[in-house]
């Protein structure tokens, strides 16, 4: 008499493979969860790491520049003004003198330079600026530069003085900050913006 299989006891091979592979699957889908969210949470402190650090920039210039003052020589306190760099003179570490400060764009990156006169007489050296890298991941904007100067009549809804701006016309500076961490990548750009009045030169602001 012939014996037929009985296989109502246990796994057949193909039940084995199928939970093999249903069991990988969600293994390899509950790594790959963890590694986007790992991911997104890595992306989302970066970007807010970039929020402050940007907010702390713009506070230390609109600080600055609203005590811009006639450098120690007795210069404008405004030496430069463009979209991209401003160099006015401010005394920043308070002690009585006032330094020569600049703000600019080197490619992507926001730089700070300060230069303290020294010798006698007074003479701002250039080989004596201190350099500082603030900001990196700065993204350009046609519509939204650096820097917009405004004048004594400014209302709130005019347009920035056209370039190359006449620095003696200047009252109002607005300061906007785009910084995109990782282009390819969420969120959206951070866009960081304030403005300050220029107290030294106050007229009609």
């Amino acid at each position: 008499m012939s014996k037929k299989s009985n296989f109502t006891d246990g796994f057949t091979i193909i039940e084995v493979i199928i939970s093999v592979f249903i069991l990988s699957l969600i293994v390899v889908s509950a790594a790959t969860f963890q590694r986007d969210v790992f991911s997104l949470n890595f992306f989302l402190q970066g970007s807010l790491n970039a929020q402050l650090d940007a907010r702390h920039v713009v506070k230390i210039m609109v600080a600055e520049l609203r005590k811009a003052s006639p450098s120690a020589l007795g210069a404008y306190p405004i030496a430069l003004a463009s979209s991209t760099a401003i160099t006015f003179y401010s005394d920043v570490d308070s002690d009585g003198v006032k330094d020569r400060v600049r703000y600019f764009l080197s490619g992507s990156t926001i730089k700070r330079g300060v230069l303290a006169p020294s010798g006698s007489p007074l003479a701002y050296v250039d080989a004596n600026e201190e350099l500082t890298i603030l900001i990196s991941g700065f993204v350009s904007s046609s519509t939204l530069p650096l820097f917009q100067y405004y004048g004594a009549t400014y209302t709130g809804a005019s347009p920035p003085l056209s370039l190359p701006v006449d620095t003696s016309s200047v009252r109002l500076i607005k300061i906007t900050v785009i910084i995109d961490t990782d282009p390819v990548h969420s969120p959206a750009p951070i866009i960081v913006t304030s403005q300050v009045n220029l107290r030294n030169l106050k007229d009609n602001l």
